[in-house]
């Protein structure tokens, strides 16, 4: 079986670098906020573009986190619109509720998967203050016309960059665009750690501190409590494995793209439809790093079934678009007819960065054997 993502393969390649860095933590006796985590948020910050990289738990905390701070900033209040695509992972929506704040669903671009920047335009109300932008399966959303957009409305822009590591658009990477930016270091993620991570990135001074202080307990002081804060803090020990990957993550984003293009001319079977990139050429791919390779086929279980029997291991990202989950039976009567299709249609391949071409070339076959039922 050709596996969806071999992770234990993936950190293999590192393991010493790995294992040196897990004993100076240990050697080190400072686990929390020491001299990994610092040296972790100067390297990503300088890798993204951005001037403040704040390490927190996880990719949901650095979205709910910068929200919350804008709150205590009061740019953001109760109630206030949200702009989101409608097809994005719930973590998206679940930053935002959680923070009081109203999503506002929009349908994807029919082709790329994020934004559209004619249907974003058209949900702008007054209510509106911020546009969290997705950067669905690794690809950029149009960040040049959605920060257009955004000056001209007043709006705030955060980027959703848990998927697009190093992505970018005429040499600018995700995590510089928005006025901030929050990612997921998951371990499957194109820069993943070994266990939960995230970050935010940011430009904002002010907003950095707050964030940094709401995530330790609202403290910036040991013992003085400035906001009734949370604990979401990235230790040592994962800001160390970072470290250590990082150093590989354009290497291994490389790989992906030559994965990619060689699915994109080899997979030639009409029924199935490939990725579209915007903002970069196949020849050139720069704003897509491909963290998932996303097909679309109105006969999705009958292929599933097929790469299955052939060996070849996929999953679906996701089966069920937020507006239609339990969580949010409030708006299960909601029509979103494109997001809907998506979600019954998305079927994802393999792509992972030790991949060898042989089992590149398996999946290609295997997506041109299928047989419509």
């Amino acid at each position: 079986m050709i596996p969806f993502l071999d992770l234990k393969a993936i950190n293999a390649q590192y393991r010493h670098d790995l294992i040196d860095a897990a004993t100076r933590v240990i050697d080190s006796g400072w686990y929390i906020q020491g001299t990994e985590l610092k040296a972790f948020e100067s390297d990503f910050a300088a890798y993204c573009g951005a001037q403040h990289c704040i390490g927190v738990a996880n990719g949901l905390d650095a979205l709910t986190l910068t929200l919350r701070a804008w709150k205590e900033l009061g740019k953001l209040k109760e109630g206030d619109e949200i702009i989101v695509p409608a097809n994005t992972y719930i973590a998206s929506i679940l930053a935002i509720t959680e923070n009081r704040l109203q999503p506002v669903l929009v349908e994807p671009d029919e082709h790329t998967y994020n934004l559209c920047p004619t249907k974003t335009a058209a949900v702008i109300t007054a209510n509106t203050k911020a546009i969290l932008a997705v950067h669905l399966y690794g690809q950029l959303a149009p960040m040049p016309e959605l920060m257009a957009l955004a000056d001209e409305h007043g709006l705030l822009v955060l980027e959703d960059s848990a998927q697009a590591h190093g992505a970018a658009i005429n040499g600018k990477k995700a995590g510089s665009w928005g006025h901030a930016s929050g990612f997921s270091f998951y371990p499957g993620k194109n820069l993943g750690a070994l266990g939960d991570a995230g970050a935010v990135t940011t430009n904002d001074d002010e907003l950095a501190t707050i964030i940094r202080a709401l995530g330790n307990y609202g403290s910036q002081k040991k013992y003085e409590n400035l906001y009734q804060g949370v604990n979401s803090r990235l230790d040592e020990m994962q800001a160390a494995m970072l470290r250590v990957k990082l150093q590989h993550l354009d290497t291994e984003t490389q790989r992906r793209k030559e994965i990619a293009l060689a699915y994109a001319k080899g997979i030639t079977h009409p029924a199935l439809s490939q990725p579209i990139t915007a903002h970069s050429t196949l020849t050139s791919l720069e704003n897509h790093v491909f963290h998932l390779y996303v097909i679309r086929t109105a006969e999705r279980e009958a292929l599933q079934t097929h790469l299955a029997n052939t060996g070849v291991q996929t999953l679906i990202h996701y089966p069920i678009p937020p507006h239609q989950q339990q969580a949010y039976a409030k708006w299960n009567e909601q029509s979103c007819p494109l997001t809907e299709a998506m979600h019954q249609q998305v079927l994802s391949l393999p792509i992972s960065p030790v991949m060898t071409d042989d089992q590149v070339d398996a999946v290609i076959a295997a997506c041109n054997s299928f047989e419509m039922p």
